[in-house]
């Protein structure tokens, strides 16, 4: 069963990843994944930091001549920003006493993370907790979605909100003209006519030293029928994506297919009656199941919102906090942050859902190589529109 392990800090040397369990010979598309990257460090309100670093990857093993060879892939990212952070990110030397954070940010894993592990200095928590290992995530989330391609499965991922009221989110982001918005847009929003508001929010939240979360959706179509079960509670599809999603940092919900509000409809509404065309395919002419029923993928557009929280670092102190050390109210300190990642966020998203589609795919249709899974899978669908 495909598996993936991270490793790395904001600023050490290089975000480090394996990917295990991959089957063999597929090409890898090594710009895909660059743009993927380049995406996650792009988008309005993002901070400094992404003018230092630009995000490549570089495969240390798995890939051979262009295609994946069926052992362990391997990659690193480089931090470029390490060269600034030497000396107190060293592996050997001791930490100076005078760099040592010992007051925690609300919002962030700095205090429980901290008292957990019995440490006496923060970065070691905030280094790891970082945002920043969404870079080996998205990296994943592309691989993962070059294998999908193959068999015509694709994602699209967009921002339905920041900082305000949400949109209505009953359309397709895989429809022409709102893929090409979203591709134009420095905010990754289906709608430019609200593209000036939401810039002047981020705008004046700059300047008064804030922050603001958003509401991203992220979709997928063309997952075959049955991916997941309702056998066992840890094999449905939902729970797994829900899982993958509540992993990313800063996402505090997560809603699948009319979600929150279908405990506001009656049953007649929200069902999605289930039709046959002449061409013996299923279809349905709503989605509130936001394709999948039962824990499996029904065939539909599988389509999942999620709740990113404003960022907690602010760059004014507002918040209080506690020195760990001594007991003393303090003021939260300052750490270089974005003021709003809900764009960059949505890309982080699209490689979760990514990698669950692919775990699931792979263990129904899963073989050692491309070659066998292309059999399992057209003998699949043989079964099932015959």
């Amino acid at each position: 069963m495909i598996r993936f392990m991270t490793a790395g800090e904001s600023h050490g040397k290089a975000l480090v990843t394996i990917i295990d369990n991959f089957p063999s010979g597929l090409k890898i598309d090594e710009d895909f994944i660059n743009e993927k990257l380049a995406l996650r460090q792009s988008g309005y309100g993002r901070g400094a930091r992404q003018k230092i670093e630009t995000d490549k990857i570089e495969f240390i093993s798995g890939v051979r001549g262009g295609l994946t060879t069926g052992s362990p892939i391997s990659f690193f990212i480089k931090n470029k920003d390490y060269e600034n952070w030497l000396e107190r990110m060293d592996v050997y030397k001791p930490v100076p006493e005078d760099s040592k954070i010992h007051i925690p940010r609300p919002g962030h894993a700095d205090f429980a993370g901290s008292i957990k592990y019995n440490l006496d200095d923060i970065r070691n928590v905030l280094e790891r907790s970082s945002a920043r290992e969404t870079a080996s995530r998205v990296a994943v989330g592309a691989i993962c979605e070059i294998l999908l391609r193959e068999f015509g499965i694709e994602f699209s991922s967009a921002v339905l909100s920041i900082g305000g009221d949400i949109a209505e989110a009953d359309f397709n982001l895989f429809d022409e003209k709102i893929l090409n918005n979203i591709k134009n847009s420095d905010l990754r929003i289906p709608f430019p006519v609200k593209e000036r508001g939401i810039k002047s929010l981020i705008d004046e939240l700059k300047k008064e030293g804030d922050s603001a979360g958003g509401v991203i959706i992220v979709q997928v179509k063309n997952a075959p029928i049955g991916l997941g079960s309702f056998t066992q509670w840890d094999e449905k599809l939902d729970a797994h994506i829900a899982m993958s999603m509540m992993s990313i940092q800063a996402i505090k919900s997560v809603e699948i297919g009319a979600g929150v509000k279908s405990g506001y409809m009656r049953g007649s509404d929200f069902q999605d009656s289930i039709y046959i065309n002449s061409g013996k395919k299923y279809y349905r002419k709503t989605d509130n199941a936001g394709g999948i029923e039962g824990g499996m993928s029904n065939g539909e557009i599988i389509s999942v919102k999620c709740a990113m929280k404003p960022i907690p670092t602010l760059m004014k102190p507002y918040l209080d906090t506690v020195d760990l050390r001594t007991g003393e109210q303090e003021k939260a300190f300052l750490e270089r942050s974005d003021v709003c990642a809900v764009p960059a966020a949505s890309v982080v998203c699209e490689a979760a859902l990514a990698y669950s589609i692919c775990l699931f795919f792979l263990k129904k249709f899963g073989g050692d190589s491309i070659v066998e899974i292309i059999r399992n899978y057209e003998g699949y669908n043989k079964q099932v529109y015959s």
